[in-house]
């Protein structure tokens, strides 16, 4: 139940997400989550969308070099300690977590949601199905 993240890799300098987010606007393209981290000169943008072939077809027609990358999509309750209890699955299967981001829902559930990099990404998925917690479709991810 992995969904589709891309990764775009703009310059590290002023302008550069204004342009790379309107490109993604004038086309319509709905962020859902969005995490940045640069690496000196470059910065590498990564997105979650609502249309994954319309955002990287536009993408790649405005010249951006991007990829995509599988991650998981988790749905975790929003009390103290959901995060923890996500993680600690995570520590028992022996899978590294890579990076992870939040991102926002619709405001209606109470929940948090997060996307995470993961190295194995089926027996992440595994454990934490087996432990009650929700992952998070690409059906859901147009719905949030």
């Amino acid at each position: 139940m992995s969904i589709k993240q891309i990764s775009v890799f703009v310059e590290n300098k002023p302008g550069a997400m204004s342009a790379m987010t309107s490109v993604l606007a004038e086309n319509e393209i709905d962020m859902r989550a969005l995490s940045l981290a640069e690496t000196g000169d470059f910065g590498i943008v990564r997105i979650i969308v609502k249309d994954l072939y319309k955002a990287t077809t536009v993408l790649k027609d405005a010249g951006y070099i991007h990829s995509l990358t599988d991650v998981l999509g988790v749905k975790i309750p929003d009390v103290p300690g959901g995060l923890n209890k996500v993680l600690s699955i995570l520590e028992g299967t022996g899978v590294n977590i890579d990076y992870m981001y939040a991102f926002m829902g619709n405001g209606v559930t109470k929940h948090a949601y997060m996307i995470f990099r993961v190295e194995d990404i089926q027996s992440a998925q595994n454990a934490l199905v087996e432990q009650g917690i929700h992952m998070i479709t690409k059906e859901d991810i147009e719905k949030l």
